[in-house]
């Protein structure tokens, strides 16, 4: 397991960006795929990003490919979601997630996009 704890969430108006953070804790980080996550008020956890363990690969959700990027530094332990022309339905909270979840979650950051 790994204790995560994202940072970087706010109010942005739509066609705004923002960069989220996601520390980790923990010295098996550079062995994890390391993901993003996103919960909107009444609807399913959703997948958004993930990228591997070196960084070389990354997969995005529909409907943030083009706009967001996943990113990862392993001498910091961090992993990073670059969130450019953010739509209102954007608007969610973010977990980051180890290994989809099976070794940790974040508490979760709070997205808002303005329209």
């Amino acid at each position: 397991q790994v204790q995560l704890v994202e940072s970087g969430g706010g109010l942005v108006q739509a066609g705004g960006s923002l960069r989220l953070s996601c520390a980790a804790s923990g010295r098996a980080f550079n062995r994890y795929v390391m993901g993003w996550f996103r919960q909107a008020p009444g609807k399913e956890r959703e997948f958004v990003a993930d990228i591997t363990w070196s960084g070389g690969s990354a997969y995005y959700a529909d409907s943030v490919k083009g706009r967001f990027t996943i990113s990862r530094d392993n001498a910091k332990n961090t992993v990073y979601l670059q969130m450019n022309s953010l739509k209102f339905e954007d608007t969610a909270v973010y977990y980051c997630a180890a290994e989809g979840g099976s070794r940790g979650w974040g508490q979760g950051t709070q997205v808002t996009v303005s329209s």
